[in-house]
């Protein structure tokens, strides 16, 4: 009985200590690199969210409740990898989305473009999200075409 228990818990500690189980956390250090080997001038909110504006914008700022909001972007990682975008332009509520979008897109008026470098905590967290691994950053191109 004794091996069937050893041999039950190596199994269990061998397969919970494997790269899936334990995915790499990318941290504050990573995403201030990011920035200083890319040469952004970003700032930092309070939650930590990092941001570009390369254009404000003239037109209306959503808030945090704005539904039917419209935006083009490019999701990549910070080693550039591309995850997803829409240049068309994709029209969702703020209240659905990611709290790195839900913030960041409050920054620019209509018209607006820049980048927001999302920690893991305001992206999909430690779990992920197909295609999304846990732990990761995300940097969004973002240009904000529409308010409704």
């Amino acid at each position: 009985m004794k091996a069937y228990l050893f041999i039950f818990l190596s199994i269990f500690l061998f397969t919970s200590c494997s790269d899936d189980a334990n995915p790499e956390i990318q941290t504050e250090a990573d995403i201030i690199k990011y920035i200083a080997d890319n040469k952004l001038n970003a700032k930092k909110t309070s939650s930590g969210l990092y941001y570009v504006i390369n254009k404000q914008g003239t037109g209306k700022r959503p808030t945090s409740s704005s539904a039917n909001v419209t935006v083009s972007y490019k999701g990549y990682f910070l080693d550039g990898k591309v995850f997803d975008q829409n240049p068309n332009g994709y029209t969702t509520d703020l209240n659905r989305v990611i709290r790195g979008w839900t913030e960041g897109i409050q920054l620019f008026n209509e018209g607006g473009e820049g980048i927001l470098i999302v920690p893991y905590d305001l992206g999909y967290g430690i779990n992920g999200r197909n295609p999304i691994p846990g732990g990761a950053v995300l940097v969004f191109d973002i240009k904000l075409f529409t308010v409704n």
